[in-house]
């Protein structure tokens, strides 16, 4: 049985990489042979994938960010075209990134409707919308959706998709965290000194509208407290020296954590965080469910922020996915010409002390964990996955 896996950018490596494994262990208990081919990255095919097509890179928000990406999009595209007209994989499963899953999808549809496809991770559609309220319609193209959010599956299966409820991923990926002067041990840092955890960037396009604010903020937070030391994980190894050149030219004190290394610390990173500031995605639902308070922040070029607001229309409550789950602000979030470095640092501050804001955000926290559901979210997908095709 072979199965192809579509995913894309860093995130949905790491989330493709997780459900691979589960995959293989599902089809082991079962004692079906079971090949994953995949469009994804590095992790995926640790994780047992073979890779077809290396799309962890190939990721940008915006209309002007994606023009980079088009004809690596293409060449991707143009792989996975020849793999369904000449060798048809059993069945389909799409992770996330939206723009080219909804492409293949419509695409095997029609060109192989008898091959299950299933979407896991699905577009945030129940959170945002473009104009009066349209959709992506993956529905007529799924045979099953594996939501993650209880008000993804309510949105989908009030418009009647065959949807399954499966938990939050990230709950498979809890880890018990070493003490925090174990942690400083193992990163090289002063007992004495407070952490400050950037998380700038997973695409390239945010090194450039993202980092040098984040930077900027993190100088003044330095200034006011001297004993701030900053770390900040790299997500890609691309990224590993603008990263070390851009700490340094904004003089600040601390250290970036090379890609290669960042996914094994994340434990102590967690655990030695006094405070994060950082981009919005997945890693705001990490950061909560270890108890880091946090910032985010996010930026776009001012043609792509003109279009999505003047053209299409495209209007969402909150961007963190901690505060779409909770339906509240509880994480402060600065977009477009809100996001600047004097806001973050003025909403950072409070939350570096015992004080009622960090009080209220770890209480946030706790009520966010109870509407994850439970662990074992990839092997429920795994399995719904795997009945799908033998059922």
């Amino acid at each position: 049985m072979r199965l192809l896996i579509s995913t894309g950018e860093v995130s949905g490596d790491l989330q493709g990489s997780f459900l691979v494994k589960a995959l293989l262990e599902e089809a082991k208990l079962r004692s079906l042979q079971l090949k994953l081919i995949a469009l994804g990255g590095p992790k995926m095919k640790d994780a047992g994938a073979e890779l077809i097509a290396n799309t962890a890179s190939i990721g940008a928000i915006g209309f002007w960010e994606a023009l980079p990406y088009v004809i690596p999009t293409l060449r991707a595209q143009t792989v996975v075209d020849k793999l369904i007209s000449q060798d048809p994989p059993d069945g389909l499963i799409l992770i996330d990134y939206m723009g080219p899953n909804i492409r293949l999808g419509n695409k095997v549809k029609k060109l192989l409707p008898n091959i299950p496809i299933t979407y896991y991770i699905a577009p945030q559609e129940w959170a945002w919308r473009l104009g009066d309220g349209g959709t992506t319609d993956l529905i007529s193209f799924t045979d099953k959706i594996l939501a993650i959010f209880t008000d993804e599956a309510d949105f989908y299966s009030s418009r009647g998709g065959n949807v399954t409820w499966v938990g939050h991923p990230m709950l498979d990926n809890l880890k018990d965290l070493p003490d925090r002067e174990q942690a400083f041990k193992i990163l090289g840092i002063e007992k004495s000194r407070k952490v400050l955890l950037l998380l700038p960037a997973s695409r390239t396009q945010e090194l450039k509208y993202i980092l040098p604010t984040i930077l900027e903020a993190a100088a003044l937070l330095q200034k006011h407290d001297p004993s701030i030391y900053i770390l900040i994980p790299s997500g890609m190894e691309s990224f590993n020296t603008a990263l070390s050149t851009a700490l340094s030219d904004f003089g600040l004190v601390g250290k970036v954590i090379p890609a290669n290394k960042a996914d094994s610390l994340k434990p102590c990173l967690f655990s030695a965080a006094d405070i994060a500031i950082g981009k919005s995605g997945t890693v705001n639902m990490e950061l909560a469910l270890h108890g880091v308070p946090q910032v985010v922040g996010y930026k776009v070029s001012r043609p792509t922020s003109f279009i999505a607001k003047k053209l299409l229309r495209f209007n969402v409550k909150h961007i963190s996915p901690v505060n779409l789950l909770l339906k509240q602000r509880l994480v402060p979030e600065l977009l477009q010409d809100k996001f600047n470095s004097k806001d973050l640092f003025k909403n950072a501050l409070p939350l570096l002390e015992n004080t009622r804001e960090r009080t209220e955000m770890l209480n946030g926290y706790k009520r966010l964990r109870q509407l994850l559901g439970d662990p074992g979210v990839t092997r429920r997908a795994a399995k719904e996955i795997i009945d799908l095709l033998v059922l």
